[in-house]
């Protein structure tokens, strides 16, 4: 596949346009630079800068230009002209792509949008968000979506091209002595309090959508086992008062552990992992970093989680806390099936693209969009 623009005057150059709010997106966009700069493509990624901190897109070999997550004149501006002379335009999320169809207004350049999930709100923001999609699917010139329901969303909007995308999950960057800096499993359960106790774990903002009140009713049940599971929530959010509430008020087994730069090593020391919304994360972080790891996933039949991990978890209905907490109890006390699912995940992430197949899927999709057509 090519990596340069019509009549090979010069290498490709894209714009990769990203909201910085979700991790797995973020990552993508770090993989897909790495990518795409090993094979000759000029990548500019327009994120706010704390992305950049994060996920190091200018060690990538990318050109960084921080662009704020609003939508506001000088955000847009300020991706207009990052966007000159870019043979296309790929953003990612629903509000980067709308950024960039503002920014884009007038000009010819293709846009590829690329959907991670679907975007959640209620009441009059709900219906916003609706009108930015069909904006977005009826401008873009091709939209990715990262599962079946996603493509069939972006159809039913109105997007001319909608096509299925191989997004993979990036393996966690390490630094230098970083593996020799990492305490083991036992040290971590020592630390958290999950020694002689099963520890089961959870990630994810503490907002709304994400499932955690279902969390919590679901440990009520757990607080009659013995011993008695502990549950740890890594990440933070509005909700958090609310939640710390409800534990300290019902002596719910559950911590909870704020932003965590470890999470890979917490993963590793638990003995479940736990997704009770989904959240609307299409191809779930957790659910994928859990198959890797072999730790046996929990996790309520939302979004593309089914198409994601097929046979190797234990699904239960949505909104459903008595079969969240059932479901729990019956792994922790079935090693067997336990180990099944570890062997299942092995086998279904084996399955999954791999960066190489991502970089790949995305860079004929660009050479569709930019080399001249034959002349029938």
């Amino acid at each position: 596949m090519s990596s340069h623009s019509p009549h090979g005057q010069s290498s490709l150059r894209t714009v990769q346009v990203l909201g910085g709010g979700n991790a797995g997106s973020s990552a993508h966009v770090r993989s897909l630079a790495a990518g795409l700069v090993a094979r000759g493509v000029r990548v500019t990624v327009c994120a706010p800068g704390e992305a950049d901190d994060t996920y190091d897109f200018t060690g990538a070999g990318a050109e960084h230009v921080h662009v704020p997550r609003s939508s506001d004149p000088g955000s847009v501006a300020a991706l207009r002209a990052a966007c000159t002379d870019a043979d296309l335009v790929h953003a990612h999320g629903l509000h980067a792509s709308f950024r960039a169809v503002l920014a884009l207004g007038g000009r010819r350049t293709p846009l590829i949008v690329t959907w991670h999930n679907r975007a959640h709100a209620e009441g009059a923001r709900a219906h916003l968000l609706r009108l930015l999609e069909r904006r977005v699917a009826r401008t873009a010139t091709v939209v990715l979506g990262t599962t079946s329901d996603l493509v069939d969303r972006a159809r039913r909007t109105g997007a001319r091209d909608a096509r299925l995308a191989a997004v993979a999950l990036p393996r966690p960057r390490r630094t230098e002595g970083h593996e020799e800096s990492e305490p083991p499993p036992s040290k971590l359960r020592a630390e958290l309090g999950a020694m002689g106790r099963p520890l089961c774990m959870a990630v994810g903002s503490l907002d709304g959508h994400r499932g955690h009140g279902l969390l919590l009713d679901a440990a009520r049940v757990w607080r009659g086992l013995d011993p008695v599971p502990l549950v740890v929530v890594a990440g933070e959010g509005p909700q958090r008062a609310e939640l710390q509430r409800q534990i300290d008020g019902e002596e719910l087994p559950v911590r909870l552990l704020g932003r965590r730069d470890d999470v890979g090593e917490l993963l590793a020391a638990a003995d479940l992992a736990l997704l009770p919304g989904g959240g609307g994360e299409s191809r779930s972080v957790l659910a994928q970093e859990a198959l890797h790891a072999r730790v046996p996933l929990v996790a309520t039949l939302t979004g593309g989680v089914r198409e994601l991990v097929g046979d190797a978890a234990e699904l239960v209905p949505p909104h459903d806390p008595a079969a969240f907490a059932a479901a729990v109890v019956r792994l922790l006390d079935d090693p067997e099936r336990a180990e099944l699912l570890r062997d299942l995940g092995t086998r279904q992430a084996a399955g999954w693209p791999t960066e190489d197949e991502t970089v790949a899927q995305v860079l004929s999709v660009y050479d569709e969009l930019t080399q001249p057509q034959p002349m029938i």
